[in-house]
C-alpha cells in the first residue's frame, strides 16, 4: 500500500520492481497481495490495456485504521492491551512516541 500511496496509480509490475529493489520477492506474490487488497476494498482496479492499474480506494489514514482494526481483531481478538504491551516491552515504541501517546491520553482524559 505504501507504494500505491506514493505513486497514486500503479501496476503490479510497478509495485514488484519497487519492492524488488529492497528485498527479493516473487512477482506472483505481489500480484496475489494486490488481488487480496482489492478484494478487501483497499485498492480499486481499472483496465489500462495490457495491464491493470491500481489506485487506493480510500485515504491512507482510513485504510491504515481499517488494517489495524482487522489485525487487532484477527491476532488479539480485538484487545489492544496485548499489542501495546508487546510494542512497549520490545522497545518498538520510542521515548518520543511514548511522550506523544501520553499527551494524547492526558488530553483525552480532560475532555
Amino acid at each position: 500500500m505504501k507504494v500505491v500511496w506514493g505513486r497514486e496509480r500503479v501496476t503490479v509490475r510497478d509495485v514488484y520492481e519497487t519492492l524488488l529493489a529492497r528485498r527479493k520477492v516473487a512477482y506472483t506474490t505481489v500480484m496475489t497481495m494486490m488481488r487480496i487488497l482489492e478484494e478487501k476494498g483497499y485498492l480499486v482496479k481499472s483496465d489500462a490495456g495490457k495491464a491493470y492499474v491500481y489506485e487506493a480506494a480510500e485515504a491512507r489514514e482510513r485504510v491504515e485504521g481499517g488494517m489495524v482494526s482487522e489485525f487487532l481483531q484477527r491476532v488479539f481478538d480485538g484487545a489492544a492491551k496485548p499489542l501495546l504491551l508487546h510494542l512497549v516491552e520490545n522497545k518498538e515504541v520510542s521515548a518520543k512516541e511514548m511522550e506523544e501517546i501520553a499527551a494524547i491520553l492526558k488530553k483525552g482524559k480532560k475532555s
